[in-house]
């Protein structure tokens, strides 16, 4: 069997859902992330299609485009939040640095602090 047929499945007999190859999908056929580089959102719709590549590991559900539906804008509250929480997480605590990136959950503390409490604990 070769690549091009492996998971061409157009009807859905062998996988359940329609199934194409990676690049092969028929037109009004989108991802998730497609859609919402159009500014539209699959709503409540169900999986129309799927890809299969990588020798089948990797799987990415397509939905119909006309059937997506427009984004809802966030509200004023939602983007306050959003505002709220990045603050939050790019602020060091022990510092009080405000960074423009996320401090790592890992460390729980910025960069300079975490090699700062490192290297105090040296006996050198």
């Amino acid at each position: 069997m070769s690549y091009l047929a492996k998971y061409d499945d157009p009807t859905g007999d062998r996988f359940g859902i329609p199934t194409f190859n990676y690049r092969f999908a028929p037109s009004g056929l989108c991802t998730r992330r497609q859609l919402a580089a159009k500014g539209l959102t699959p709503g409540r719709q169900p999986i129309a299609a799927q890809i299969l590549w990588r020798r089948g590991k990797r799987v990415a559900y397509l939905f119909r485009e006309d059937l997506a539906r427009p984004k809802r804008p966030p509200t004023d509250a939602q983007l306050a939040a959003l505002s709220k929480a990045w603050v939050a997480n790019s602020t060091c605590p022990t510092c009080g640095t405000e960074y423009g990136h996320y401090i790592p959950r890992s460390l729980g503390e910025c960069l300079n602090c975490h090699e700062r409490t490192d290297t105090e604990g040296d006996p050198l």
